[in-house]
């Protein structure tokens, strides 16, 4: 096939919707444009194929054989296009949001949250993928991902969800009473971390502390960690907003804060956003700006 030699797509449209609706007129209207530049395509269309599709000598116009014959061609190419982009569209609406998180991030602040989104958008299902690592955001893959940082991100629009410092804390009971604590005695305490994470020997590093926790360290689940916190199992990094309640209560103890600036923020593609992608996303501003 010539791609280059067929008529623009416009003149094929205006052919079409002429030749469903019966008149220049009703075409216009069915393609939110004048009767006078449907006149204007159908005349573009006979001169670019040099063949007469319309019978001008009634007081009407109507098809030729020629113009039959496209008219056929026509319906059953544009009604293919239209079930085609349909069943796309809707394959697409069904399909659930894939959100990449954090299982801390999970666990502490989206999984409360979720029935209020399930009660007002029923028609939307979610993925959640617990990860602590980074994952690529493509369409057909994970449509969604909220990670903790400064942002800058390549490849992604991101924007702060939540901002909250990271903090460093541990349980009284552990402390023993001690109220000055230099990284280096934390790094003789044992520390718990969240799989697949090294915030504890990244953290000490930073400060000089390179052999890591003396005491070891316990991965687990991030729905865990706090149990084990409570508990004093271990001194944990973590971000204020997952433990403030607990160290206004006294259960734990700030040790240190880094500087403001950190959040979560929410990730999406440089690629078309699927309406149900637009709806999650916006339903987890709005539950963020109503904390503020």
């Amino acid at each position: 096939m010539d791609w280059l030699n067929l008529p623009p797509l416009a003149s094929l449209r205006a052919f079409s919707a002429f030749a469903e609706k019966g008149g220049v007129v009703p075409a216009g209207a069915a393609l939110n444009v004048s009767h006078a530049a449907i006149s204007q395509q159908l005349r573009a269309l006979e001169k670019h194929m040099g063949v007469g599709l319309l019978d001008r000598t009634g007081k009407s116009l109507s098809l030729t054989t020629e113009g039959q014959q496209l008219a056929r061609a026509l319906q059953l190419g544009f009604g293919s296009i239209g079930t085609a982009v349909e069943d796309l569209m809707r394959t697409g609406q069904e399909r659930p949001v894939h959100v990449s998180l954090t299982a801390s991030f999970a666990a502490f602040w989206l999984m409360p949250r979720l029935p209020v989104f399930q009660a007002e958008h029923p028609d939307v299902n979610l993925a959640l993928d617990p990860t602590p690592h980074l994952v690529t955001l493509s369409p057909g893959g994970v449509d969604v991902a909220i990670r903790y940082g400064v942002g800058g991100w390549p490849g992604v629009d991101a924007e702060m969800l939540l901002e909250t410092p990271f903090v460093i804390v541990a349980a009284p009971s552990l402390l023993g009473g001690k109220t000055s604590w230099t990284p280096k005695d934390l790094g003789q305490l044992p520390w718990l971390e969240e799989f697949g994470t090294t915030e504890a020997t990244t953290w000490l590093a930073k400060r000089g502390v390179d052999h890591g926790p003396s005491a070891g360290s316990i991965s687990l689940p991030g729905n865990l960690l706090l149990e084990g916190l409570r508990a004093g199992q271990g001194v944990t990094a973590t971000v204020r907003h997952f433990v403030e309640h607990d160290i206004a209560a006294g259960r734990l103890i700030e040790l240190y804060a880094e500087p403001e600036g950190s959040g979560y923020h929410v990730l999406t593609g440089k690629t078309p956003v699927r309406p149900a992608v637009k709806t999650f996303v916006k339903w987890l501003k709005r539950q963020a700006q109503e904390m503020c």
